[in-house]
């Protein structure tokens, strides 16, 4: 029996698209690590402090998450790409006060609005991703669209290290924010130029399930399998969350003579793991079945969170790069598999799911506290939490029951 195609003909160019978007928001997720050293160094904050940067990104998406939802559903794919991308122009935006402000409080709030947007982008295109093809290939396509979100985290923290850690600390708050201002004032007119572009773009209709039934979000929490995703989500962006923003201090601390600049071009180097991992991760869903790989890539990452805790020297350090290697596959996987057989509850679904972001929210400050209280190689041992969660999803609780 012949394969179906992994995306139908006619639906390819509105897939490139599409998965262009997932790019957008691993640059903006991945920079936020850099600004969390950043505005250590020149706000004065300490670890569990700075760790409310991601409490801003990620929080962000338990706000948006149904909105988002109700927008796709009512307006369709393409207006709820407009109003992501004009979300996230708004808030690079806002950069420029908060800089000239020289305000930690005014910068989560620009960090805020930027990542309503990016919840926006996420509601919309995992689902239009999932659509445009079918369903037994939906996880696979997803992770393929991620792929392209990792190049985006390899972006990042490049830029980030490049025009922000790069530039030498004067003491002077102004202008050692200026290479912060700058930066997402650029950002801001790119992504607006595309949103521009986008609009003139006419996307072919792809269907949403009509919602003719009373089917709601009572009946939704009822489908057990779709429960558990939206858990394991909410543990994998939260194990996510804490990797990435301590990331940086690890290198520094316990690589001896690392500078801050070098740390954000190795934390390029672990993105670019984190690619791998994905184009990896795509290829073998060919012959292991999603939830299997999940289970495996878990379990790797307890051994690696190990092995970090322990910090020896380029041992542990090559483990912490290494450990994207194996979340890579967890997001979109998760995804996939708790859209599984939702049918006119699938747009519902997509907005709760990406609610479980709010986990990136939850987990840095936890692990910066730990970190300041007991050393930051310790505050690795935490995610191991989350892993064992997604691993016990991977192993029995993806089933989709009738």
């Amino acid at each position: 029996m012949e394969k179906t195609p992994l995306v139908r003909k006619q639906y390819l160019t509105t897939y490139i698209f599409v998965t262009s978007l997932f790019m957008l928001w691993g640059i903006a997720l991945s920079m936020g690590d850099v600004l969390n050293r950043h505005f250590q160094k020149v706000l004065h904050v300490s670890l569990a402090q700075s760790g409310l940067v991601q409490f801003s990104l990620f929080g962000a998406y338990a706000v948006m998450g149904l909105p988002a939802g109700w927008l796709m559903k009512k307006y369709g794919y393409k207006n709820g790409v407009l109003v992501g991308l004009l979300l996230y122009a708004a808030g690079a935006f806002l950069f420029i006060p908060a800089a000239s402000a020289e305000s930690f409080t005014f910068f989560r709030i620009a960090l805020f609005v930027l990542a309503c947007g990016l919840a926006t982008l996420e509601a919309v295109a995992h689902p239009f991703s999932a659509a445009l093809g079918d369903e037994d290939r939906s996880e696979q396509r997803i992770n393929l669209s991620q792929t392209f979100n990792a190049v985006g985290t390899i972006i990042g923290p490049t830029l980030g290290g490049f025009f922000i850690l790069r530039v030498a600390l004067t003491g002077e708050t102004q202008q050692d924010l200026l290479s912060v201002k700058l930066l997402y004032a650029a950002i801001g007119l790119v992504v607006l130029s595309i949103g521009v572009a986008f609009w003139f773009v006419k996307v072919p209709s792809v269907q949403i399930p009509i919602d003719s039934s009373t089917r709601g979000f009572k009946d939704l929490f009822k489908i057990k399998h779709f429960r558990w995703a939206a858990i394991a989500q909410f543990f994998n962006v939260a194990a996510q969350g804490g990797t990435w923003a301590y990331f940086i201090n690890y290198a520094v601390k316990h690589m001896p003579g690392m500078s801050d600049e070098a740390a954000a071009y190795y934390f390029s180097v672990s993105m670019a793991m984190m690619l791998l991992g994905r184009m990896v991760g795509t290829y073998l869903m060919n012959f292991i079945a999603p939830n299997k790989l999940l289970a495996i890539f878990a379990f790797g990452s307890i051994c690696f969170c190990l092995g970090i805790s322990q910090h020896w020297g380029w041992f542990s350090f090559a483990c912490l790069i290494s450990l994207q290697f194996t979340f890579s596959i967890m997001f979109p996987t998760i995804f996939g598999l708790g859209l599984r057989n939702l049918g006119d509850l699938k747009e519902k679904a997509a907005s709760i799911i990406v609610m479980g972001v709010v986990g990136g929210a939850v987990f840095p400050p936890i692990m910066g506290w730990v970190a300041d209280k007991y050393g930051v190689a310790n505050a690795y041992l935490l995610p191991i939490i989350c892993y064992v969660v997604i691993l016990l999803f991977g192993v029995r609780f993806y089933k989709v029951r009738d």
